[in-house]
């Protein structure tokens, strides 16, 4: 190589050093000199480097970007967790607390001691047809549903379970409520659904309700038993329970147990347990079949026919489709919090029950040989 064309470091140093001195001079004059003829563009470090500032202005901007792009994510999710705590908050201090339930009869041991959450209707329940015939009133703690001559009304839980322990406390329709039914049940959906029922039928004034509780496992029911009750249920409200486990199906009335449905699968009979449900009740007329055969049609100048529901609590394995998981780990040893779950009559609770059965009961599918000439059926051994 040609040494007198061999690039000179001291040189090049010197060079940039006069450069930045004389850049540093005009920018002395432009600001001593307000009038100075001298444009910014003029004296900028681009205009006087174009090459070099313009590609690291390009190779910056994709960062110039990700950069805003990033703010602009963790604004939007600070907004929503702010929301989802505001949210908690509010419903935290509306929420009464959770209460222990302990039944009447807990002394006798006739059902368990169980924790429930109090939640009011707004949180966990939804109405569901009607139009406006579904209302709920007091902050969300007393809901009605009523009927007339155009419709009924009802309403659904927002989750679903798969097992529970449901307790509503009900006041049912009043007066001469002869065709009317007030339902309050758990089901699934499908031609092979599951389902849980209790079924309020109406009468004619001064003649009792009858209580009508149903089971349903891949859609096969049939297992009906019906009661008089032994009090006035329009009177005052009282509460209805169902309790729902892999073990059993008890239907309770003010703590009170009043039918057992034991799983019998081990001799070959469906037990409902892998469909998850909501809990639905409705408000309808049924005067086709419900009081006395149909013989007695709902007097429609008495509507509308109005029944109501409050206090309502349940303790519940929530069910997500999008994970379809329980929240429960059915598996694992049960404790204080889910004893609910491994619960089972005793013999002594059992024994009372077939005594309360005796008084009240009016029919049961398991004595009627009209309707099951072959004979009972085979899951009536167990109960």
């Amino acid at each position: 190589m040609n040494p007198l064309r061999r690039k000179n470091p001291q040189k090049k140093v010197l060079i940039n050093e006069q450069k930045k001195f004389h850049l540093y001079r005009i920018y002395y004059e432009v600001y001593k000199n307000k009038n100075a003829k001298v444009f910014k563009d003029q004296i900028s470090p681009m205009a006087l480097f174009p090459s070099r500032y313009s590609s690291r202005s390009r190779s910056s901007l994709p960062y110039l970007v990700f950069l805003l792009i990033a703010a602009f994510f963790v604004f939007k999710v600070d907004i929503i967790i702010s929301q989802s705590f505001s949210s908690a908050r509010r419903n935290l201090e509306n929420t009464p607390s959770r209460i222990l339930l302990k039944p009447k009869t807990q002394e006798n041991h006739d059902s368990p001691p169980v924790v429930l959450v109090n939640g009011t209707f707004h949180q966990h329940i939804m109405l569901s047809w009607g139009d406006d015939r579904g209302k709920i009133h007091e902050n969300g703690e007393l809901l009605t549903l009523s009927l007339d001559k155009q419709s009924g009304s009802g309403f659904q839980s927002k989750k679903e379970y798969l097992f529970a322990k449901i307790d509503m406390q009900i006041k049912l329709v009043p007066g001469n409520s002869a065709g009317t039914v007030t339902t309050f049940y758990l089901s699934s959906q499908g031609n092979k659904h599951d389902e849980i029922d209790f079924e309020f039928l109406g009468n004619s004034t001064g003649n009792p309700y009858t209580l009508h509780t149903n089971v349903f496992s891949l859609g096969k029911g049939n297992r009906e038993q019906q009661f008089f009750l032994w009090f006035d249920p329009t009177a005052d409200y009282h509460t209805y329970s169902i309790l729902w486990n892999p073990k059993c199906i008890i239907f309770y009335v003010d703590g009170i147990p009043i039918r057992e449905y034991r799983n019998a699968e081990r001799i070959g009979v469906s037990y409902p347990k892998y469909q998850p449900m909501r809990l639905y009740s409705s408000l309808w007329n049924a005067d086709d079949w419900a009081t006395q055969g149909g013989r007695v049609k709902t007097n429609w100048k008495l509507a509308p026919f109005v029944a109501s529901y409050k206090n309502f609590t349940y303790e519940g394995c929530i069910y997500s489709r999008l994970t379809s998981t329980s929240s429960c780990n059915i598996d694992s040893p049960p404790d204080t919090s889910n004893a609910w779950l491994t619960y089972e009559l005793d013999r002594r609770s059992r024994a009372k029950m077939k005594a309360l059965q005796k008084k009240h009961m009016i029919y049961d599918y398991c004595n009627d040989k009209w309707r099951f000439p072959k004979g009972p059926a085979p899951e009536c051994k167990l109960q």
